[in-house]
């Protein structure tokens, strides 16, 4: 399966660069993708001085590339994908991981985060896979992951917004799955439970400090442990690399989402 040319939104940090950091350890070519313009949001987004420190450091891993990506603006998609076919000759795996959250009572949730929660979250996933489709098709080993969450599966208070777009993400991979099945496109979903992002840290559970955040991970999560980077890095590679397996979203949070 190694050698396949990958493009990864959100690859800058977090989870994205997880699952970067997992495709060029199996032997693929991975493109990176991330904001680079500064963002008016809760807790900080990436930055292009950390997508250009993340390629260099993964560029140790092996061959790797690093592009700026809006994923609300079409063009950025259409872009971002250009440059991953020159760098590689084309795209037979894309990793759409890029998302924001906010929090709150629906009765006090603004209307400008809802609306971008779901520009990033839904409308990003649409505006990615439809600029990579030809090129998708193009390949014999063609893949998309999709970065839901636990919160897809299951609603929490004061994430209306969150959930119902990790919810859409879901139901969106299922679609794309039907979809493309006649073009040998696989489409899953990949479902973190709970990361140590920034997500969490700088929003979630600001200021209450690393310590904290692990005890109440070992208090909540059956296996005793937040879930990593690598831990999504993982099941994003066995995602695009199983030929038999489509449609799915798979929950990988230690046991605090069953079916």
């Amino acid at each position: 399966m190694a050698g396949r040319s990958v493009l990864v939104t959100g690859g800058a940090r977090g989870i994205g660069r997880g699952i970067a950091a997992a495709f060029l350890r199996a032997g693929d070519r991975v493109m990176i993708a991330d904001v680079t313009v500064p963002a008016d949001w809760n807790y900080e987004l990436a930055s292009a001085g950390e997508l250009q420190a993340t390629q260099a450091e993964l560029a140790e891993l092996g061959e790797v590339d690093a592009v700026g990506l809006d994923v609300t603006d079409s063009e950025s998609c259409q872009q971002a994908v250009a440059k991953t076919i020159e760098r590689f000759g084309g795209i037979d795996v894309l990793a759409n991981n890029a998302g924001v959250v906010d929090s709150g009572p629906l009765d006090a949730f603004p209307e400008e985060s809802w609306d971008r929660i779901f520009d990033v979250n839904v409308k990003g996933i649409y505006l990615m896979t439809r600029a990579a489709l030809d090129a998708l098709r193009a390949s014999d080993d063609a893949a998309v992951v999709i970065t839901a969450s636990i919160a897809g599966k299951r609603g929490s208070a004061n994430l209306s917004a969150y959930c119902a777009s990790k919810f859409a993400a879901v139901g969106l991979t299922q679609s794309l799955a039907q979809e493309f099945a006649p073009d040998g496109i696989r489409v899953n979903a990949l479902c973190p439970g709970i990361v140590g992002t920034a997500m969490w840290h700088d929003h979630l559970m600001a200021n209450q400090g690393e310590e904290a955040f692990e005890a109440r991970m070992q208090e909540l999560i059956p296996l005793g442990r937040p879930q990593t980077a690598d831990d999504m890095g993982e099941a994003a590679v066995y995602l695009a690399s199983a030929r038999n397996v489509s449609g799915i979203a798979l929950a990988v949070a230690g046991g605090l989402e069953m079916h």
